[in-house]
């Protein structure tokens, strides 16, 4: 590993012969007293450099740094220049290069640490120069410091060349990966293009199966399953359009029923609002002459309210003629009475005009025509006495009549006044049905405007469904396109294409 970093040879350039690296083991002791402050000092301003104290992640981290420089020192200090010291350097130096602290920070890190050094290693010496008399302490002193130095510079050198190695290597090693992942990136976009052309011509079976790059798996799975997700959906796609093509046919002659069905419903409900119109002119007509015959009937009834009263007053005056034939009756019953006492008078002056003889004669003649008279009377007294008799039979029988005329009235008066009511009623529910029919009338005729106004959309409808048949049959000519799963060969394609 020593003869790969020419160590003999930095060693006899740098001038660290065998006299040197004796020098710089006799300063062992001094090394390992005087180190630790003067790592002390650095890692102080380490603590204190943002730059430089960003590349340890805390305390023990910068301890643990401490305790390998202190370390790194001692194998400096045994002045043993081995394959043991170059692992050491060549740790520190690829430590660098991972983290990334710069040279100069690790170049200004031993200029502080060996200043602290050759301060201590002069003022050591200069402390005890009467040891070391005139000229030949100053030799030694000079020799250590620049033993000292040489050293500090040789590890400076072996740390910040296998620094620079291992950039060049990262630099190698990423070039190289660079190369493969460009080949790689070459081999895997050929493959994605050669898929991507299938896909161009219209084939959505087009698949990567040639072998990629591991970290282009996951783009060569997320490819094949983009495209076999789009070859389904563009099947799918297919089959809708033809189905929706159907069903848009369907509901394209679907339409056309329903705008003729609709023209005629228009065509209905027109001559339906013209026989509206005409029942409502009717009813209003009926309902004026409902008005005409309610005031009719109050009329009448007027009339045999007046009739009863009439034949009220008539069975008042049968009743008093009634009343005057049994007064004559009394009366007749009187004459009678007095033409049988007169009669009776009559006859006793005739008994006794007999017998006054001759003297009595005319007084007989006078009683005989007296009696005459009385009968006479008497039987017109009969014969009055029938004759009221029969008239106050027929006056009774009058009055009944003209009672039960009366009565009859009385249910005439009623039945008029039901008439009457059952009239006005029907005169209210002709108006109310004259309104409603008016209504009805108003709402047949908007209902006419708008069947107008759907018979319009309807063709409207029927326009726009036969644009989107002729739209969906573009759509399945460029589905039919693709060549998927449910396609036919690509022979068929291709001529389904052409």
């Amino acid at each position: 590993m020593s003869d790969r970093y020419a160590v003999n040879q930095r060693l006899e350039f740098i001038g660290l012969d065998t006299g040197s690296r004796a020098a710089l083991a006799r300063l062992k002791p001094f090394l390992a007293a005087r180190i630790d402050p003067a790592l002390d000092g650095f890692y102080a301003k380490v603590r204190e450099t943002p730059e430089v104290r960003k590349f340890f992640r805390d305390e023990s981290h910068i301890a643990g740094a401490q305790r390998a420089q202190n370390g790194h020192w001692t194998r400096i200090a045994e002045a043993e220049f081995d394959e043991s010291y170059v692992r050491s350097v060549r740790a520190i130096g690829e430590t660098h290069a991972r983290i990334g602290l710069e040279p100069r920070w690790y170049i200004g890190g031993y200029a502080r640490i060996l200043e602290r050094l050759l301060e201590d290693l002069i003022q050591e010496r200069w402390a005890k120069r009467s040891l070391f008399a005139g000229r030949k302490g100053a030799d030694e002193t000079a020799k250590a410091a620049g033993a000292l130095v040489k050293a500090v510079l040789l590890d400076m050198d072996f740390a910040i060349s296998i620094y620079l190695e291992s950039l060049e290597a990262e630099r190698q090693r990423l070039s190289a990966e660079r190369e493969r992942a460009e080949r790689e990136t070459a081999d895997m976009v050929q493959a994605l293009a050669a898929a991507l052309a299938r896909v161009s011509s219209g084939d959505l079976r087009a698949r990567m199966d040639v072998p990629v790059a591991p970290e282009f798996e996951v783009l060569k799975a997320d490819f094949n399953t983009a495209m076999a997700a789009l070859e389904e959906a563009v099947s799918a796609a297919a089959a809708t359009a033809v189905e929706v093509s159907e069903r848009v046919e369907e509901i394209g002659q679907a339409a056309d029923r329903l705008s003729g069905r609709t023209e005629q419903q228009a065509a209905n409900l027109e001559e339906t609002a013209a026989a509206l119109e005409e029942i409502t002119v009717a009813v209003r007509k009926s309902a004026d002459g409902a008005q005409e015959a309610t005031r009719f009937v109050a009329a009448v009834k007027g009339e045999a309210d007046a009739s009863a009263e009439v034949v009220r007053q008539a069975v008042g005056a049968m009743d008093e003629i009634d009343g005057s034939s049994r007064r004559i009756a009394q009366i007749i019953g009187v004459i009678d009475e007095i033409a049988f006492q007169t009669n009776l008078l009559a006859l006793n002056a005739g008994v006794e005009a007999a017998r006054a003889g001759e003297a009595g004669k005319g007084f007989a003649v006078v009683a005989s025509e007296v009696r005459a008279l009385a009968q006479r009377s008497a039987a017109a007294a009969k014969e009055i006495e029938g004759l009221i008799a029969e008239s106050n039979r027929q006056v009774r029988a009058g009055v009944q009549l003209v009672g039960r005329t009366g009565e009859a009235l009385n249910v005439i008066v009623e039945r008029i006044g039901a008439i009457d009511r059952i009239v006005a009623e029907q005169a209210a529910s002709s108006d109310e049905q004259s309104r409603g029919l008016a209504e009805v009338n108003v709402a047949v005729n908007q209902m006419d405007q708008l069947t107008q106004q759907n018979a319009a959309m309807v063709d409207q409808t029927s326009a726009a469904t036969r644009a989107l048949n002729e739209r969906v049959a573009e759509l399945a000519r460029l589905m039919s396109a693709f060549m998927h799963s449910s396609a036919p060969s690509d022979d068929d394609g291709l001529r389904e294409v052409a």
